[in-house]
């Protein structure tokens, strides 16, 4: 994606600057390596592909050769990623690469964690757009690989109508031709209305169009009797959202909602321990 390799772009510019004197003074030049990226903890991978394009980025000559995929569980001394070739072009592109790996490793990781304690519902685990600026593609990619489900990707993919949006309607005829006008002129743009009260979910229920509610920091009672006015509808499916927790996400999830988002899958993820071992000759690991 565009974005992506402008965004790899940025990152080689912010830390190679004007170069890489660490290596080119204290590195011969000529000086052949294999190298391995390794993760130093247990999680889910995410990030390979972009990991590699920044080798190729620094230097079309190194081999790079993915050990495992985005989604793979690893554990300690496991191997992601070997390279071969110019060990200062490995040097240079080293500490980008680790912090592509590590962070979105580590929301997938975190991902994947909400993802297991919902198991056995019909519960999804979804992303939010509290993202980090400019990397929202590729987290969102992390959270997929974690096992989790994306939400809407910008304010153009989908309307999500929250509480100061409905300040400014004028009740529920607006809000229905509001519906019938995008569905008009942007049939593939789904509908999403904010519920903080269960009186609020009673009356969007008598919208037509609507292919969400999302049940805003509900408890998890008023979360199943906002499933029982729907009764037997597929549609609008129900989204918790609000202060979701690993302790708290299984009970949610037993409401029998269709989704959890969690903003923390993104904004709170700890990176994953990864770096990478050198080796001057070709070592018999793979």
């Amino acid at each position: 994606m565009d974005v992506t390799s402008k965004l790899i772009d940025l990152a080689l510019v912010e830390d190679i600057g004007t170069g890489d004197v660490t290596t080119e003074y204290f590195v011969p030049e000529g000086k052949e390596v294999t190298a391995y990226v390794m993760s130093k903890g247990e999680g889910i991978v995410a990030g390979v592909a972009v990991a590699m394009e920044v080798f190729e980025r620094v230097d079309r000559n190194l081999k790079v050769e993915a050990l495992l995929t985005d989604g793979a569980e690893i554990s300690y001394g496991e191997y992601i990623i070997k390279i071969t070739g110019s060990a200062r072009s490995i040097l240079t592109a080293e500490r980008t690469v680790l912090n592509f790996l590590q962070q979105l490793s580590g929301e997938a990781t975190k991902t994947s964690t909400f993802v297991k304690l919902t198991e056995g519902t019909k519960a999804k685990i979804l992303d939010t757009r509290k993202t980090t600026p400019g990397w929202r593609y590729l987290e969102k990619m992390a959270v997929r690989a974690g096992g989790g489900t994306n939400h809407r990707m910008g304010l153009y993919d989908r309307a999500m109508v929250k509480d100061n949006h409905l300040v400014a309607e004028g009740g529920l005829p607006a809000i229905q031709d509001a519906i019938n006008k995008l569905a008009e002129e942007k049939p593939h743009v789904q509908i999403e209305l904010e519920a903080d009260t269960l009186e609020q979910v009673e009356s969007f229920l008598k919208l037509d169009g609507v292919d969400y509610i999302l049940l805003d920091n509900m408890t998890n009672e008023q979360m199943r009797q906002a499933l029982e006015m729907r009764g037997d509808a597929e549609k609008p499916l129900m989204e918790a959202s609000g202060g979701v927790t690993l302790e708290t996400v299984r009970g949610i999830a037993k409401t029998g909602v269709d989704f959890i988002s969690v903003g923390a899958l993104t904004h709170s993820a700890i990176a994953l321990d990864i770096s990478m071992e050198f080796y001057e000759k070709e070592s018999s690991k793979s």
